[in-house]
């Protein structure tokens, strides 16, 4: 009789986490199950935040918070150490991408409980009321399963308007090798002001001493520098219960920090455990007003530059290799040597000419927007959240139907559940959920192997 079966779509942080703790759950209890990850740009445990191999690019929280182990919290320390690094601070995103891969297959335990890593895109579901759910792939296979993990991480961002394609338009800054070919020393526009934005500008100024960074966003605020001296957590005093206004939010916010002397670090951390549960405590109207006018604030606050991610910003400003713009991009055009944008900066139309423009927007809104997810929603097999921002979910992670029936086999966690609870993109919120998720994969796991064979 084959083992029991559990696909996970999405081969990033996400998809990672539920297999080790399923995997890590399995051998415990001495259940067998097989892991499929199917990743469509064989990126397997890296996804596309951990895959950069540039060294620059660190992680935006400190090692000591970054274990992959609920409960652990000094795995990926100890792990860190034995390999001769420094854990004390910022690690390169690289290195954390090689410690997922490498807890990944240290969960295996072959031949009982294992994982088939699967290169190849999904494109749609085949998940029939009372029948075992199979993922269809792009290259015409079917991976069957007993249960299926939608782990599909940050969407791509959403496309720039006016904006062509273009060999030197990046649509996608993490797409393949896509910064690579930026190393001649053209200009560059960066539309967005994020760490994607970040992470751009480091790669671009490194692989050419002379290149000029142009940062374009509404708002043109950059993502705040972590402290070198942690600050202690900080509690934020909110009512216990009940509806939740953004006001209240933001005036209990701005007491806490005048209550901790000026300093809003430790507040932001105070803050974040809690942000699910308030978001919960926000109606409709009050999360679109809070997208709307608070989102950016809270995200630069809450998403920080590393030490020295920030000191090389302010180096390459005052260089003026690195040049802030306020405004939005209204379109752009082919022009010898690249591309001529048209922007609106500071209130005024100006035409800039660049040699590259790399769309660093962040991840898209709308979750139908992702092929696979729209023939879910299409399908009634899963529906949006009321703001589109993922799927609607149970509090297991179990994916509602179009008539808001929780499936039993088909789960989702990490971004896709941003609409529900907001703060779910970070390596300490999802590894809780795939805590979570795995006693419930492995009951289904458990069942089909009590089933006696055909």
């Amino acid at each position: 009789m084959s083992r029991p079966s559990i696909a996970i779509v999405g081969g990033g942080a996400s998809g990672t986490l539920a297999a080790i703790h399923l995997l890590r759950l399995a051998r415990a209890s001495g259940t067998p199950v097989a892991v499929t990850i199917v990743d469509r740009y064989g990126r397997h445990a890296a996804g596309q935040a951990y895959a950069t191999t540039d060294p620059c690019h660190l992680l935006n929280t400190r090692a000591a918070q970054m274990s992959a182990i609920d409960g652990e919290p000094g795995h990926l320390v100890d792990w860190a150490r034995a390999q001769g690094l420094d854990p004390g601070g910022f690690l390169p995103r690289a290195v954390y991408g090689r410690y997922l891969r490498e807890t990944l297959a240290a969960a295996e335990d072959p031949p009982d409980r294992t994982v088939h890593r699967v290169t190849a895109t999904a494109v749609a579901l085949d998940a029939e009321p009372g029948t075992a759910p199979a993922v269809r792939l792009a290259d015409g296979r079917r991976v069957a399963a007993d249960a299926v993990v939608l782990a599909l991480g940050n969407r791509g961002p959403a496309p720039l308007p006016g904006v062509p394609a273009h060999p030197r338009h990046v649509a996608d800054p993490w797409a393949g090798d896509a910064l690579a070919a930026i190393d001649d020393g053209a200009p560059v526009l960066v539309v967005g002001t994020g760490l994607t934005m970040v992470d751009v500008a480091l790669t671009v100024t490194r692989a050419h001493p002379g290149a000029v960074v142009y940062a374009l966003s509404r708002h043109a605020l950059l993502p705040r520098p972590h402290r070198a001296v942690p600050a202690a957590p900080f509690p934020v005093r909110l009512p216990d219960d009940g509806p939740l206004r953004v006001a209240g939010l933001l005036a209990a916010v701005r007491r806490a920090v005048r209550e901790n002397g000026g300093e809003w670090h430790g507040v932001v951390d105070g803050l974040r455990p809690q942000v699910p549960a308030l978001w919960r405590r926000l109606d409709l109207d009050q999360r679109r007003l809070f997208l709307r006018r608070v989102a950016r604030y809270w995200e630069i606050h809450r998403h920080r530059m590393p030490p020295a991610a920030a000191a090389a910003i302010a180096d390459l400003r005052e260089q003026g290799r690195l040049r802030l713009l306020r405004g939005r991009l209204l379109a752009a055009e082919p022009v010898a040597g690249g591309l001529r944008a048209r922007a609106e900066i500071d209130g005024a139309v100006t035409e800039l000419d660049v040699g590259w423009i790399v769309n660093a927007t962040g991840p898209g809104c709308d979750v139908a927007a992702d092929p696979f997810v729209a023939g879910l929603i299409d399908a009634g097999t899963a529906r949006p959240d009321p703001l589109r921002l993922g799927l609607d979910v149970a509090p297991d992670g179990a994916v509602l139907d179009a008539a808001g029936r929780p499936s039993d086999r088909l789960f989702a966690l990490g971004p896709l559940l941003r609409g529900v609870h907001y703060e779910t993109t970070a390596v300490p919120e999802i590894r809780a959920q795939a805590a979570a998720l795995a006693p419930r994969l492995l009951a289904i796991a458990r069942s089909r192997a009590a089933q006696p064979a055909a």
